[in-house]
């Protein structure tokens, strides 16, 4: 209290700098996207952004978000309540591959994934004899982007799970609550917007994913395109207005999301005190 109070200085000249920071590195590159995005009329604009490609790249980037949340929102919430609610050998082992996307460039993980299901795999003419592709096709950008975010719901939970204890399920236990009663009135009420959170994570991470999609995608425009692909790839054409216009889809996927992440932790935030 006293450091705040007798450096006022240092507290305005930090305040200064993370805003110039926060200017340059974020406001601006956002700013001039919208620009150059409108910089041929509004016309082209709403041209360039309902073009079929760039529509197609949109969906399939919602439809691989909207799976992986999906997916990795069960994987977190059985991987957390198993990992703070019971006690089991290899838990520490569990626990440091969950975190494994994080350290892992997602490129590489594109590379693990062509090396797995890729015709020089023996599981290729496996999944070949049943009609299956993973790589070069939707499957493969689905997990990409799956195994690039399932940390981010499961390390949300943890630690609210970790400081809830469990004498609440023990209680509810034997009183003679079963398994799922116990997890929908005891446990879920408590990280509720703990998940909410994580989900938003997820999501957010999921649109913007490039490096193992892009391994894995094969760039076939119209079918395993994803908007940053899409964005890469009419950059790569000079075509900037169709490439920033693009750009600012998700620039408005990004605003939404931190809306949302916003709502979310003043909700959290404002259910804390209550229970306080």
């Amino acid at each position: 209290m006293n450091l705040r109070k007798e450096n006022k200085a240092l507290k305005y000249f930090l305040i200064i700098i993370s805003f110039i920071f926060l200017g340059v590195f974020l406001i601006l590159p956002l700013i001039y996207i919208i620009i150059t995005a409108l910089k041929n009329g509004v016309a082209a604009y709403v041209n360039a952004i309902s073009d079929e490609y760039a529509i197609k790249a949109a969906l399939l980037t919602l439809e691989a978000t909207l799976i992986a949340v999906v997916v990795n929102t069960i994987f977190g919430v059985f991987a957390a309540w198993l990992i703070t609610k019971y006690t089991f050998r290899g838990k520490k082992i569990l626990s440091t591959f969950i975190d494994l996307p994080v350290t892992v460039s997602p490129i590489i993980a594109g590379l693990i994934y062509v090396l797995t299901f890729g015709r020089q795999s023996s599981l290729f003419p496996i999944l070949d004899s049943y009609g299956i592709q993973i790589i070069f096709a939707v499957p493969g950008i689905v997990l990409a982007t799956i195994f690039v975010t399932f940390p981010f719901i499961s390390r949300e939970l943890i630690p609210v799970l970790t400081s809830q204890g469990t004498d609440e399920e023990e209680a509810a236990a034997l009183m003679g609550a079963g398994l799922f009663k116990i997890f929908k009135k005891v446990t879920f009420p408590n990280v509720k917007w703990a998940l909410l959170y994580g989900i938003v994570l997820c999501t957010a991470r999921s649109i913007g994913e490039f490096g193992a999609v892009s391994v894995l995608s094969g760039h076939l425009r119209g079918k395993t395109n994803t908007l940053p692909l899409y964005i890469e790839l009419l950059y790569q054409g000079y075509d900037f207005t169709g490439a920033f216009a693009a750009s600012s889809i998700l620039v408005i996927f990004a605003v939404v999301v931190l809306v949302l992440r916003l709502v979310i932790e003043k909700r959290g935030e404002k259910n804390l005190d209550i229970k306080k």
